[in-house]
């Protein structure tokens, strides 16, 4: 069965979930039970020179060392929120209620732990956003 992200009997281990051939690929359910949090940023890599966008490469900075382009980490945020910015800044941050999916794949040298991301979520919920 393929995972929802409002049903828990949907949800299974990682191990499980990279065993299974339901669905169309793995990803990470964002739930109440815990603190971890996903800020996704959308459309951050030049199609042409695979570079990161230089509002993204900030954002990676303030996120310290944590999993990946979703950064993955540990902080509060029980409303999401998507924040856009004349400066091309798209950003997405989630804390609950998301079903976000994922390579498996680190992006460049990201370890492949959780950090506290609470300061990168305050820098960005705080700076001036568009709808």
């Amino acid at each position: 069965m393929a995972a929802s992200s409002t049903n828990a009997k949907t949800w299974s281990t990682y191990k499980n979930a990279t065993e299974s051939v339901a669905g169309v690929g793995l990803g990470f359910v964002l739930s109440d039970v815990d603190d971890v949090v996903c800020i996704d940023l959308d459309h951050c890599l030049n199609p042409l020179t695979g570079r990161l966008a230089p509002w993204a490469a900030a954002v990676l900075r303030d996120a310290g060392a944590t999993y990946g382009l979703h950064i993955w980490g540990r902080a509060d945020v029980r409303q999401g929120r998507r924040i856009r910015r004349p400066d091309g800044t798209a950003v997405e941050i989630y804390g609950t209620g998301r079903y976000i999916a994922m390579t498996g794949r680190r992006h460049g040298n990201a370890p492949s732990i959780l950090a506290d991301i609470s300061a990168a979520v305050s820098a960005l919920s705080v700076a001036p956003s568009q709808g």
